[in-house]
């Protein structure tokens, strides 16, 4: 589960539509413009990304850091957890 602060952060992002990179645990990241947030079919809190047009669920526990890609006076780099 998130920190109250970090899940403000994700819905900045996805209020003002940010493109952003996610730098996930397990390794990796991931590019895209912030959407919205939901729940998983099992009800896990995820972030919805849209990428190259799709929108595809990130689950918010996966997420590292948070990397704004635009200039916005919010926020810039964001580690969550």
């Amino acid at each position: 589960m998130l920190h109250c602060d970090d899940h403000d952060y994700l819905e900045i992002a996805c209020t003002f539509r940010l493109p952003v990179r996610l730098v996930l645990k397990e390794g990796g990241s991931l590019e895209g413009v912030a959407r919205d947030t939901g729940y998983t079919p099992d009800r896990q809190e995820c972030l919805l990304l849209e990428v190259d047009g799709e929108r595809q669920p990130v689950i918010m526990a996966q997420i590292k850091t948070l990397i704004a890609l635009q200039d916005n006076p919010h926020f810039s780099v964001v580690e969550l957890g």
